[in-house]
Parts: structure tokens; sequence; C-alpha cells
């Protein structure tokens, strides 16, 4: 009686700190939780997650890269097609161009590595040369969705799994200010293109970077059917939440002001303005 007595004491404490961290880890997020609901380690990463910048003066071990890209492997791919890959570049001369490239971020030029993610229909273009076929439905927009979903999904994977063994990290899509320049920085031959950067490291204890406020549950989550007009209580909390973040970060401004500040100018789209040529150039169709 006395072990069995112990043992739910045990199993009772550890739901305890289950239901604090539970409770702290959506409060830092969402700013309001409560503690009831599933907890595990997976869910902790995830909900930790932040944006690192800066990283120390260290290498990344093969053994981490093999890590995360074999839980990058393990994402979704339609059909099992996997039509991505990803470049892993340690090269201080390559690093240093793609962070030119991507706007002049100190966060890729002082990266120990810099992961590339790719949509990538050339390895499926060779397996179908040598079975004497071509690779016609690829040139649909189907085709590039399909590439950049399957990346996509890879990248984020790789993003949960590094930041489970400590690892830092940020993306990167400057990478797409000048995709033909990057495609030759990187050797990439044609059908495939650059989705986007991610500077990976250990992170530097002397940054300040916090977890980012998200919108909350009721404004994502719509049940049965798509809800305009009821997101606006929630984004108007959300946006009082963010303005205070973004004033501890010595950043001026609100969500909302920055949502029409970047979807409003086409100004701040830059080069960027002509990425469906330059997805065409590379063999990626945008019809």
């Amino acid at each position: 009686m006395v072990a069995r007595s112990d043992a739910l004491e045990r199993r009772d404490a550890l739901e305890r700190r289950d239901a604090l961290e539970r409770r702290d880890a959506l409060e830092r997020r969402f700013g309001a939780a409560d503690t009831a609901g599933p907890w595990n380690a997976v869910l902790a990463t995830q909900l930790a997650h932040r944006s690192v910048r800066r990283f120390l003066d260290r290498p990344v071990p093969e053994d981490h890269l093999r890590a995360v890209v074999a839980a990058a492997s393990s994402a979704a791919s339609s059909s099992n097609l996997q039509l991505w890959s990803v470049v892993a570049v340690t090269d201080r001369e390559r690093i240093d161009a793609l962070a030119t490239l991507a706007g002049d971020q100190d966060a890729v030029r002082h990266a120990p590595l810099f992961l590339v993610w790719l949509a990538d229909f050339a390895r499926s273009e060779r397996i179908a040369t040598v079975h004497g076929r071509e690779l016609v439905n690829a040139d649909f927009a189907e085709g590039t969705l399909l590439g950049v979903v399957d990346a996509a999904l890879a990248a984020q994977n790789a993003v949960v799994a590094a930041e489970s063994v400590g690892l830092g990290t940020v993306y990167i899509g400057g990478i797409r200010n000048e995709p033909e320049r990057v495609a030759d920085v990187l050797e990439l031959p044609q059908r495939v293109f650059p989705v986007v950067g991610l500077s990976v490291g250990f992170p530097d204890p002397a940054e300040r970077a916090e977890v980012k406020p998200r919108l909350g549950f009721d404004v994502v989550c719509h049940r049965d059917r798509y809800r305009l007009e009821a997101q606006d209580a929630g984004i108007a909390r959300y946006d009082t939440r963010a303005e205070d973040f973004y004033r501890g970060q010595g950043l001026p401004g609100s969500w909302t002001g920055r949502i029409v500040a970047r979807l409003t100018d086409p100004g701040t789209l830059g080069s960027r303005r002509r990425l469906r040529d330059a997805l065409r150039e590379r063999g990626f169709p945008t019809s």
C-alpha cells in the first residue's frame, strides 16, 4: 500500500507540474490559458518557439545536422513524391554571398549553418528521363505548389527537431529576393527553386529574444465554416498584446499596422515583385 501511495503521489506531482508548464507556455504565447489538456515534450518545444538571430561561434555537429534532416525527411509528402531537397551551407564565402542576397542580414552571415530549402523537380525529371518519359505533370501550377508545400513541411519539421536538441533557428524569406543569383551560388540545376532559408546555430544567451504572441484559437480556428466578422474582437485583443510585445523589443507600431504596411504597398516587396518570372525561368509554372 505504501508503494502504491508513493506512486500515486509521484503521478499527481507530475500532473501538477505539467499543468503549470502548460499554463505558463500558453500564457506566454496567447496571454491567457487554463491548465487542462494534454502536455508533453513535443508541445513544450513547439510552444516555446522563438526566432534566434544571434548565435554562438560554435559549429553545429554533424550528428545534429543528420538528426534535423532525418526529422525533415519524416514530414508528410504528397503521394510520397518527396519533391524537396535542402542545401546545408557551412562554407563562409557562400554564406556571406547568401547573406548579401538575402538583404545583407547578419542573422545569415554569422550563422554557423545555413539551410536552403528547395522545391526540387530535377531529381524527378532525372528519374523520368531514365525511364524514357517526360515530366509533363510538373508543367502546371499544381506541380509548383507540390514542391513548395513539401519543402515547407520538411523545413518546419526540421525547426522543431533543431529546437528540441538545443539549437536556435530563424527563417529567412529574403532568400527569394534574388532567386536566380541564389541558384548560381548553390549551383542549382533547372527545376530546382529556393523556397526559404533557415539560419541554425546554438543561441547566443545575450540576445534579447522572447516568445512572440500569436493570434488566439478563436481567430484562427473556425467551426464547420469560415467566419470573417467573428475574428474582429480577437484581433483587437491580440493587437494590444502584440503592440506591448513590440514595444518591449524596442520596435514601434502594432500588428495590424504591420499588416497594412506590408500588404498594401507593393514597394515593400522589392525585387520579389518579379518572383513569378523567376519561378518560370527556373522551370516552375505559375498557371
